[in-house]
């Protein structure tokens, strides 16, 4: 098996990809119907650069913002190390250990940005769910306390890149979900809410959007994933977000 640190830190490489979904241990889970298709897009050199960075579910919203906001940006989001596929944040270690290169070679106007439903997912390296998902046996990924100091690390960090930083709130965990406990992410966002405030981050309230979702908008009962529509939803609540900061946006310098 590949090295965790070096499946999770992402090149901005431009790849057209072959869908595969990861389900050993310990490496994130995106279905593959989200990453099917051609990943690949050629910048405008003339136009800002955003960069999406996310779980799954940022993966699924990537290529509808990038076309709401055709000539208005480029719409970047970490690759895969190989380059053939869109990079899964994962959770908030997995973040640490990535970011410097997620945010190499660009010289970021924003960053959209959230780190949650991995961080509070529990897992039995015995289970064979997806992400060996298990809240009955498992162990909780990363504790409520390491994910608030992790997070602040993580926002101290992209502050320093200039960007104006958008944080979206995790999204909606499900009654019946395998290896999450419902409400569980209200408790993140809550911790979270704190950090963005005393940084001065704006938010981009993704958990009420999927929490007032009606269930034919997710790919089944107690799926965190979103269908097509539902992830296109998403799409343009975030795109707005995007919209606003780059109106308000410094333009940046690139190399």
């Amino acid at each position: 098996m590949r090295p965790v640190a070096a499946t999770i830190i992402g090149l901005f490489l431009l790849a057209t990809s072959r869908p595969t979904s990861a389900a050993v241990a310990g490496l994130p889970f995106t279905p593959a119907e989200d990453l099917a298709g051609a990943w690949a897009f050629v910048p405008d050199p003339s136009l800002p650069d955003v960069l999406l960075l996310g779980d799954s579910i940022s993966i699924a919203y990537t290529r509808p913002v990038r076309t709401l906001l055709k000539g208005r940006a480029n719409i970047y989001r970490a690759m895969s190390a190989d380059g053939r596929q869109p990079g899964n944040g994962g959770d908030t270690r997995m973040g640490l250990a990535g970011l410097d290169a997620w945010l190499a070679g660009h010289h970021w106007s924003v960053i959209h940005f959230n780190w949650g439903l991995w961080d509070l997912c529990y897992r039995d390296p015995a289970s064979l769910n997806h992400g060996n998902r298990d809240k009955e046996k498992g162990t909780l990924a990363v504790p409520l306390a390491e994910y608030a100091r992790n997070l602040e690390q993580l926002v101290v960090r992209l502050k320093a890149t200039g960007a104006t930083l958008i944080w979206a709130t995790t999204t909606v965990v499900p009654e019946g979900e395998l290896g999450r406990i419902a409400g569980d992410e209200i408790n993140y966002n809550q911790v979270a809410a704190g950090i963005m405030a005393r940084h001065g981050v704006l938010v981009d309230d993704l958990h009420a959007l999927t929490a007032a979702m009606p269930p034919e908008k997710f790919r089944a009962p107690a799926d965190v994933h979103c269908t097509p529509e539902g992830s296109a939803e998403l799409a343009r609540q975030v795109a707005s977000h995007l919209d606003r900061a780059l109106a308000q946006a410094a333009p940046a310098t690139k190399p």
